[in-house]
């Protein structure tokens, strides 16, 4: 038992230690770590102590294991937000205190598949306006979105450029959003979204999967957003029923 109490409390002090170093700057985002053998030395404490302290690190994403090259120091998220409230990727990037812009990759009206149809719950022959574009942040790639609106809601002809998706509905199509279910996940490499964004293979995609509705119930926009994870990390309040 005193030898158990024991470990734990050494591995315990190593996170703490590999936290403070982070901290003071002396292991910085994107550098790769001493090996386990060489923090065992550095810590004076057995290789196993560091393997467990190595891996609370990487739960809590503080650190990336790379298999046959090494532990990497992960870039702390520069966004942090609750998702209770629903907001712009606009208003997202100026609450960080960052310059937004974009990059229109794609704007034009299409003819849906059957999953449109029925996510969007369109009119018969009803065309969709099918938006994908980059958001910067200072310049810097960030987020890849894909935005879905209903031909119906809109003027004929009428595009989306670079304004926010919810100042164009509001002003183009005096719609405002009240709502929003969202399904979140991650994915691993995606070519054409992670080149994008500038993200290596080994960093996931934080994908999230918004329907959005007005004060009336009505389906007004659907959309995929695909953040950088090591760029940005979403929380929710959650409070225990009685």
């Amino acid at each position: 038992m005193y030898t158990e109490d024991y470990h734990k409390s050494r591995y315990l002090v190593i996170i703490d230690k590999i936290k403070e170093e982070i901290e003071k700057g002396n292991f910085n985002p994107g550098e790769r770590l001493p090996s386990e053998t060489e923090l065992a030395k550095q810590f004076k404490v057995s290789r196993s102590t560091v393997r467990e302290a190595l891996r609370s690190l990487e739960q809590d994403s503080i650190i990336t294991k790379k298999h046959g090259i090494g532990t990497f120091i992960n870039q702390k998220p520069l966004y942090s937000n609750g998702i209770e409230e629903l907001f712009s990727v606009t208003d997202l990037i100026q609450r960080g205190g960052q310059t937004p812009g974009t990059r229109l990759i794609f704007s034009d009206y299409l003819t849906p598949n059957s999953q449109e149809i029925e996510k969007l719950k369109l009119k018969e022959n009803e065309k969709i306006l099918m938006v994908k574009r980059i958001r910067t942040s200072n310049q810097e790639p960030l987020v890849y979105c894909i935005d879905k609106i209903p031909e119906h809601l809109l003027p004929k002809g009428c595009t989306l450029d670079r304004e926010s998706i919810f100042d164009f509905l509001e002003d183009k199509a005096n719609v405002k959003i009240d709502y929003a279910t969202t399904d979140i996940e991650t994915i691993s490499y995606l070519p054409e979204i992670s080149d994008s964004l500038k993200c290596d293979k080994e960093t996931p995609l934080l994908v999230l999967k918004q329907s959005h509705y007005d004060e009336k119930d009505q389906l007004i926009l659907y959309s995929i957003n695909y953040f950088r994870s090591d760029n940005f990390s979403f929380h929710v309040f959650r409070k225990r029923l009685k």
